[in-house]
């Protein structure tokens, strides 16, 4: 064979492993998913957050006609969670079901491995849920505008429980004093269980509760809610109040979403984006959400990116004016 032959036919084989290369990943792209996806969950079995992951977890699982496993990794407020999401391979089958924790952590933690936003790809925001600010029931206040006066002007000690430093409702209450012109102290405990448990004793005065576990309270008699930490009411509790018919512009609400590791695919982006906005669009599902005083949201890919950028500079600015900080 001449020179021309063996380098006709070298560069003929080249060309066919690169080909290959290339359509190795597509044709995995086309096949996606042929194996279970993991879903790697911020939180102990049988809270809210878990709850969560199951739900959506199982209803995913359906729709791609592939098994959804939920990884729960309760450490770190979801940092370690989050970091092994970041680090995975951005081939579908690690995805995190992050919350609001995942940008406030953001502005905790100047030491936080990932960046909250740029190391990963933003699916689609699942829901949001405001808090529900609760009082004990001999509290003076008896409505918004009476809570607003009472911690503004009562005698004696004002103080704000909330799950932990960082938490939804110690930024809720953070940004009340600032807002309100008021100076309660904070109360961090390890956990809602402990911080509702001593509300109901009387140990402090009030506490911005996630919805679910403060309505079942309240229902119960055993704590007085007085409004929502949404923008407006909401459907489901439209007898409360929204802080900001009082105080103008107050709004802390928190989310869920599907995250993945950065480069995503776009096929694999637009199959699991599909999937889950069709989960969100049952009538069932967006009943189940309402009913534990949630909103269903349901985002493309970058407007949830735009929302989680949003988050990750509202945070920093209240964290910053605030002084909180971790232990």
């Amino acid at each position: 064979m001449n020179k021309s032959g063996v380098v006709y036919r070298t560069l003929r084989a080249s060309t066919l492993l690169a080909g290959l290369a290339i359509a190795a990943p597509l044709l995995a792209q086309q096949d996606y998913p042929n194996k279970p996806i993991r879903l790697l969950t911020p939180a102990a079995p049988g809270g809210t957050t878990d709850l969560l992951a199951r739900l959506f977890g199982g209803k995913l699982g359906e729709v791609l006609k592939q098994q959804v496993l939920v990884d729960n990794r309760a450490t770190a407020s979801g940092v370690m969670a989050g970091e092994m999401t970041a680090n995975a391979a951005p081939d579908g089958y690690t995805l995190f079901l992050a919350y609001h924790q995942h940008t406030v952590n953001a502005a905790l933690n100047p030491k936080l491995p990932y960046h909250p936003v740029d190391s990963f790809t933003p699916i689609t925001q699942l829901t949001t849920a405001g808090l529900l600010l609760v009082v004990h029931p001999s509290s003076p206040a008896k409505n918004l505008k009476e809570f607003v006066d009472w911690t503004r002007t009562g005698k004696g000690p004002l103080n704000f429980g909330s799950a932990g430093i960082g938490s939804g409702g110690h930024l809720a209450g953070e940004l009340y004093n600032m807002m309100a012109g008021v100076k309660a102290v904070h109360i961090p405990y390890k956990g809602t269980g402990p911080a509702m448990t001593d509300l109901l004793a009387g140990e402090y005065q009030y506490n911005f509760a996630g919805m679910q576990g403060a309505q079942s309270l309240v229902r119960a008699g055993k704590l007085r809610a007085i409004a929502v930490t949404t923008p407006t009411r909401i459907a489901a509790l439209p007898d409360y109040p929204a802080v900001a018919e009082v105080l103008p512009g107050f709004e802390v609400v928190g989310w869920y979403g599907v995250i993945g590791p950065a480069k995503l695919s776009a096929p694999i982006l637009k199959r699991l984006n599909d999937a889950l906005m069709s989960i969100l669009a049952r009538p069932d599902i967006r009943e189940r959400i309402l009913a534990d005083g949630s909103e269903p949201a349901g985002t493309t890919p970058e407007e949830f990116r735009r929302f989680m950028q949003a988050d990750v500079a509202k945070w920093a600015k209240l964290v910053k004016e605030s002084g909180a900080k971790l232990d």
